[in-house]
């Protein structure tokens, strides 16, 4: 299983938005252009992103920007933003494990709190790391 890739595109995003702010309207179709992927796509992470007050973006070709500073918006955050896990849960359980099986029977109570305790082991790091932090290790590998 693995996180949705909308995550990393919506981080890429925001590298892009702050690099380019000052040279190129950021559009969905430049931002296209350096993710390689489709411009409804980067249409419909923008609209999530400005939803979630992230981003805000100018009708028609107006650009895409920031809508606050880039160390106050967190890796959680964006994951948040762009709904990478079904109703919020990283880890979906199959449904029914067969109770006559002493596997099946025990499943939940052996793995539950411990999924439970990864996640927010997850989440707690996504909280700790900026788009801030982000940027200037971009900034880092360009120079």
């Amino acid at each position: 299983m693995q996180i949705s890739s909308r995550f990393t595109l919506a981080v890429h995003i925001f590298a892009c938005i702050d690099t380019f702010k000052d040279e190129y309207k950021v559009t969905s179709d430049f931002l296209a252009g350096s993710t390689n992927v489709n411009p409804v796509v980067i249409r419909k992470l923008l609209g999530q992103l400005k939803a979630a007050g992230l981003v805000e973006v100018a009708r028609g070709t107006g650009g895409a920007s920031a809508a606050k500073p880039l160390n106050e918006i967190t890796l959680l955050d964006v994951y948040y933003a762009v709904e990478c896990v079904e109703n919020g849960e990283l880890f979906h359980f199959h449904e029914n494990p067969n109770t006559s099986c002493p596997v099946g029977r025990n499943i939940h109570r052996a793995l539950d709190d411990r999924l439970f305790r990864v996640q927010n082991a997850m989440e707690r790091e996504l909280a700790s790391i900026t788009l801030e932090d982000v940027k200037q290790d971009i900034q880092n590998a360009i120079v």
